[in-house]
């Protein structure tokens, strides 16, 4: 399954991708089936049975679609209640970077305003001078679950999506902490879609690939992450009730701009980032700077 956000004619949906570039809207759907779907997809992701459903009709029953092309598309989940991001979570990253892989796991948050849409621009901000990217394998929680074993976490994940964790390296380097750096509006762009954990299969051998003006910057798998899925999610659940629609970024791997030879590669406006992740899709960003 392949759920899509979008916008269409003025009111936000969300629907479900099918032959690459259809989507079926979540109320053309609820006639087809002749019942009613959450109109929050948080509300859905839990709902397993209505899940299963939803994959049985969309590929197999005929129903009204419109092209994707038709459609903005917004961040697949728009209002997460959490959005927990690590760092320093490769290992050949933390060594671009001069640092030793943390003995814990090193996370900062960001703010569902910091969201952007899989294709919409990333915005430099006039107090900015080194804005960077980061391209991260995102996990989308399914079911709430708090203090859960590692041998839980895949049970309690409805899928995967790519998030591009955009940086603006001076004000992180320079206050001594990351947050205030990435937490600025459409420093989140998340997409194209969230595909279901069936879908993309095994989550630790995918391809990752990151373009700037079609230039290679990462080129990578999630097969070089120092913690694995089962137990970075068994960890944030220490003490914390994780909620459906929660977004876990789980790290970057080398070549992000900062660290680039012989010198450092940051974005500017008219750059466009291109990131795909493999069995997931691609995302593709232009940077502009609002005066």
């Amino acid at each position: 399954m392949r759920i899509v956000s979008y916008d269409f004619e003025d009111e936000r949906d969300y629907g479900f991708l099918i032959l690459g570039n259809s989507v079926i809207p979540r109320d053309f759907l609820e006639s087809a089936l002749g019942m009613t779907l959450p109109r929050d997809v948080r509300d859905l992701l839990p709902d397993r049975e209505l899940v299963e459903l939803i994959e049985s009709v969309i590929n197999k029953v005929p129903v009204e679609s419109i092209s994707l092309e038709e459609l903005h598309l917004g961040p697949p989940i728009p209002n997460p209640g959490k959005i927990i991001c690590l760092g320093l979570n490769y290992l050949d990253h933390a060594l671009e970077a001069g640092m030793e892989p943390p003995e814990g796991m090193p996370i900062f948050m960001k703010p569902a305003t910091a969201l952007t849409g899989p294709f919409d621009p990333i915005i430099k901000p006039r107090h900015v001078e080194k804005l960077d990217y980061e391209i991260e394998l995102a996990i989308v929680i399914g079911s709430r679950c708090r203090d859960i074993e590692p041998k839980e976490a895949y049970e309690n994940i409805f899928g995967y999506m790519i998030l591009n964790d955009v940086s603006a390296r001076d004000i992180q380097f320079r206050d001594g902490q990351w947050t205030r750096g990435k937490i600025m509006d459409t420093f989140a762009p998340t997409g194209p879609c969230l595909v279901s954990k069936e879908e993309v299969g095994a989550p630790h051998n995918l391809r990752m690939l990151t373009t700037v003006n079609g230039e290679v910057r990462q080129s990578s798998s999630t097969s070089n992450m120092i913690r694995k899925i089962p137990e970075i999610v068994s960890i944030l659940s220490q003490g914390v009730t994780l909620e459906p629609g929660d977004i876990i970024a789980t790290g970057t791997p080398a070549g992000v701009g900062v660290f680039q030879k012989p010198e450092p590669k940051l974005l500017q406006p008219g750059d466009v980032v291109e990131m795909w992740i493999e069995n997931i899709g691609t995302i593709r960003n232009h940077v502009i700077t609002i005066e």
